[in-house]
């Protein structure tokens, strides 16, 4: 495995255990606020793959395991945090009250509710 590569992965894996880790905790804003981090960790990860490596290499084998099981780890986590956050949603717009439809009187402005509407027949 290159130097390049094993740096790149370790710094991913680190990210990752550290999003897991805020996700876990259900600190939805610190998981957030580490998106930045997880895209520059990927992308030199994605970068440092294109140089050659040894397939039979155990170490590279371990760490991609250990990447394997943070990311699968971080999907889990994700959905769950999305799931929460779906249902303080629904608990909110619940809790907010309904408010009834505007009434527009005959000229176009917003009927008040002073005048009683009057209902008139042409039966006698």
């Amino acid at each position: 495995m290159t130097q390049a590569l094993t740096a790149a992965a370790a710094a991913l894996a680190a990210t990752l255990a550290e999003e897991n880790a805020a996700l876990a905790a259900l600190d939805l804003g610190m998981a957030a606020a580490l998106l930045a981090k997880k895209r520059a960790a990927a992308e030199a990860f994605a970068r440092a793959q294109a140089e050659p490596t040894d397939p039979a290499d155990v170490a590279q084998r371990a760490l991609a395991a250990r990447l394997r099981d943070l990311a699968e780890e971080n999907r889990v986590l994700l959905e769950r945090g999305l799931r929460v956050q779906a249902r303080v949603l629904e608990l909110v717009a619940r809790a907010v009250p309904r408010l009834a439809a505007p009434r527009y009187g005959a000229r176009g402005a917003p009927a008040t509710d002073a005048v009683a509407p009057v209902i008139v027949s042409a039966r006698v």
